[in-house]
C-alpha cells in the first residue's frame, strides 16, 4: 500500500490507519481547533475523550488496545507518534509509521485495534495529546511493552538529516 502524501507522516503507511487534516479557524479572538463530530468519516463510536500529557523527550510507549479505535490530535506543543503493526494476518504487519503532529501540523490519527503505538514530545515545552476513544478505557483490554526493550523494530532517538 503506499502512503498518502500527507505532512508530517514517514515510514509505510499501515492498514486501517487514517490521518485526517484537522482545521483550525483562527481570528484576533483567539482559534477553534476542531476535533471529532459524528459525521466525520473517521468516526465510529464515541467512548470517552481523554488528554495525555507528555514533557519534552520523554517516551510514553508502547500501548496496544485489543478493541478501541483512538483517534488521537494533539493540541498542544508537538509530539511524534509512532505506530508498528504487529497483526498477524494484516497486509500491512511489520510497517511502522511516524507522525509528527501538534501545533505546526495539525492533524487526527485514527488507530484502529491491535496496532503498537506510542508517543515522544519534542521541542522545549509539554505536549497535550486529545483522545476521541471508541469505549471507556478498559485496563483488560490494553497491553503495555516496555519502549525500550521489545521486539518492535523502532529506535526513540532523534533521528538526524
Amino acid at each position: 500500500m503506499s502512503t498518502p502524501r500527507i505532512d508530517g507522516i514517514k515510514g509505510n503507511w499501515i492498514e486501517g490507519v487514517t490521518v485526517t487534516p484537522m482545521r483550525r479557524i483562527c481570528d484576533e479572538r483567539g482559534k477553534i481547533m476542531h476535533l471529532m463530530k459524528k459525521t466525520d468519516p473517521q468516526f465510529t463510536e464515541f467512548g470517552e475523550v481523554y488528554i495525555s500529557s507528555g514533557y519534552p523527550g520523554i517516551v510514553k510507549a508502547w500501548h496496544i488496545h485489543k478493541e478501541m479505535t483512538l483517534n488521537n490530535t494533539c493540541i498542544v506543543g508537538m509530539m511524534k507518534l509512532v505506530l508498528f503493526d504487529g497483526r498477524d494476518g494484516s497486509p500491512t504487519k511489520g510497517n511502522l509509521m511516524e507522525c509528527f503532529m501538534g501545533e505546526d501540523n495539525y492533524i487526527q490519527v485514527k488507530i484502529p485495534p491491535g496496532i503498537s503505538n506510542g508517543y515522544k514530545a519534542y521541542g522545549d515545552k509539554l505536549a497535550m495529546l486529545v483522545n476521541c476513544a471508541s469505549m471507556p478505557h478498559d485496563p483488560n483490554e490494553l497491553i503495555y511493552i516496555d519502549p525500550f526493550n521489545n521486539d518492535i523494530p523502532y529506535n526513540w532517538d532523534v533521528k538526524h538529516g
